[in-house]
């Protein structure tokens, strides 16, 4: 009986050890995917409340930098190079922070998103893009620090800041145009040699329809006849091989011997000359 007691004191002990009280974080975190044209956007902050503060001259003091959120840092991700007020960005993260006036804000992204607020030693180097956005007074108090995506086009959208009864954004602009463009030229001039060549040796790495992969592999060699490339003869007598064409295999492989032989690749030397003795060629 004792040793039941004291086995029982034990787990109720362990548990007591373990066990964590979860509380509501004061400033919750969110993150907002947004696609802006062809472009992917992501935006992670902390968000505070007013809790009956006066915030931006005072919880917010003007004129100095501010995290634009609670917690770590504020940060907003771009998958492409974009353009901000005329700023350049290049595709990747930036913190963002702030710095309000009684009648514009100072938005600036900064290259270095590893610091917990602003940062201890300011690194001007480090600021990519800094503008002056106009504030809005709005008629009524949103007690939540909320920033979001507005003004969506095909090719820009806004980074809005609102809190207490004010809003501000910024304005970037996407290549969308640029990304479409590129993409009906790849799609009007047909798929490249590299697709063809890919798509053959998929199937042939997979054992499917060997007759497609016979004439993709085909048409990737016929495209870049100018330029031989032994690489792909190889493939191609190893897909004409293995489809049962012995003839187109063996032609195949002799110039992709041809060809690796000028380029000193004794890799393809080998693995063509080991093919063709396998096929009675030599």
């Amino acid at each position: 009986m004792k040793k039941l007691v004291l086995f029982a004191f034990a787990l109720t002990l362990m548990f007591s050890v373990n066990a964590q009280v979860e509380t509501p974080q004061p400033s919750p975190t969110t993150k907002i995917e947004q696609k802006v044209g062809l472009t992917d956007v992501t935006l992670e902050y902390s968000r505070p409340s007013m809790k009956g503060r006066k915030i931006f001259g005072d919880l917010v003091p003007y004129g100095k930098m501010w995290r634009a959120g609670a917690n770590k840092n504020t940060t907003v991700t771009f998958s492409d190079n974009v353009t901000i007020d005329g700023n350049d960005l290049k595709a990747g993260s930036y913190a963002i922070f702030i710095s309000p006036n009684e009648d514009n804000w100072d938005v600036v992204f900064y290259s270095d998103t590893n610091n917990w607020g602003t940062p201890r030693e300011w690194d001007d180097s480090k600021v990519a893009a800094k503008v002056s956005a106009k504030i809005y007074k709005m008629p009524m108090e949103v007690e939540t620090w909320t920033i979001g995506f507005d003004d969506l086009t095909n090719s820009s959208a806004n980074i809005g800041f609102i809190w207490e009864n004010i809003y501000a954004a910024v304005t970037f602009e996407v290549p969308t145009a640029k990304k479409v463009t590129a993409s009906i030229d790849k799609v009007m001039n047909g798929p490249s040699p590299n697709d063809f060549y890919s798509a053959a040796v998929y199937n042939l790495s997979e054992g499917k329809d060997l007759d497609k992969a016979m004439h993709w592999i085909d048409k990737a060699v016929e495209m870049t006849k100018d330029q031989p490339r032994f690489w792909y003869l190889r493939q191609q007598s190893l897909i004409h091989a293995a489809n049962g064409d012995k003839k187109g295999a063996i032609d195949a492989a002799k110039k992709s011997l041809e060809g690796a032989k000028k380029a000193e690749n004794a890799d393809y030397v080998k693995m063509n000359m080991d093919s063709l003795k396998e096929w009675g060629a030599m």
